[in-house]
């Protein structure tokens, strides 16, 4: 690190690799297993000495990166750099025969197939300057790229109601500048999401994916009947159009309406869920 620069976060990355799927799965068979982070206190590699830093539950059948936040520990770190010997992971289950350990494979550098998996140490800074490590990513706080991982999907339910009364009366002057617009209209298109792909696939046991929906599109005034807008995205668009203010900008094309979808899961002790979560499913778009 430079002089004078801060260091706001530290995450540790690593690439989790996918093991085999039993053919035969037995209701005895687990389906998670725990991973651990230690900061070693020792050089040399010795996990006899060591301090827990994170700890989670992850699918053994499911690939992709983990992120733990290391902030705390690499901030002693760069205090004093004695005292890095670096980290050291675990994972662990328990079965039938008794506790197992390393039942999970992380990508290591040995080979060059493997090398864009390499375990990383990312670090974010108040630092404006734009550097490139060969051992080491940098990234500004701006850039913060956090991979989409979750157990859980939020259940909450947020519902915005317009007026039924909207406003249609537009001044002359807006509509020209509409006119010109290249913009497509606020609309709703497809956006299939595989559980797969993001990495939820080890949890979800049914569906395999969804059609989620999106909303894009520009809301320049006027606004007509199908896009839904509200009162206060109207009187929005008019100063965003007539430049009235440089602070204002254009109004938003968001879902305005939201159906829920049936997951069929396993929780975090492996028990076969059936819950309706909502808010999963865009049915409608509007300007807000």
């Amino acid at each position: 690190m430079e002089r004078g620069e801060q260091m706001l976060k530290a995450e540790f990355r690593v690439f989790k690799l996918k093991r085999a799927a039993h053919r035969s799965r037995r209701s005895d068979t687990p389906h998670f297993c725990k991973v651990e982070v230690y900061e070693l206190l020792e050089g040399e590699n010795k996990p006899q000495k060591k301090h827990l830093i994170a700890s989670r539950l992850l699918s053994l059948y499911t690939e992709g990166w983990e992120v733990f936040n290391v902030t705390q520990t690499v901030s002693k770190w760069v205090g004093n750099s004695s005292s890095n010997h670096g980290f050291w992971i675990t994972a662990t289950h328990v079965s039938s025969n008794g506790m197992k350990h390393d039942v999970v494979t992380f990508a290591k550098s040995q080979s060059t197939l493997q090398e864009s998996r390499n375990a990383l140490l990312v670090l974010f800074t108040n630092s404006n300057k734009r550097r490139s490590h060969s051992f080491v990513p940098s990234a500004t706080k701006s850039e913060a790229n956090h991979p989409a991982k979750s157990s859980h999907v939020p259940d909450d339910t947020a519902v915005m109601e317009s007026s039924s009364a909207s406003l249609s009366r537009r001044p002359r002057a807006a509509a020209a500048p509409a006119a010109r617009s290249p913009l497509a209209g606020c609309h709703r298109r497809e956006l299939y999401v595989d559980f797969r792909a993001i990495g939820w696939s080890g949890w979800i046991i049914h569906p395999s994916g969804y059609n989620a929906f999106y909303c894009r599109g520009s809301c320049i005034f006027p606004l007509g009947e199908s896009l839904n807008a509200t009162n206060h995205a109207t009187v929005q668009s008019i100063v965003y159009t007539l430049k009235l203010s440089q602070d204002v900008s254009m109004p938003c094309c968001v879902p305005d309406e939201l159906k829920s979808l049936n997951l069929l899961y396993f929780d975090d002790k492996q028990n076969v869920v059936l819950k309706n979560y909502k808010d999963m499913v865009a049915t409608r778009c509007g300007c807000h």
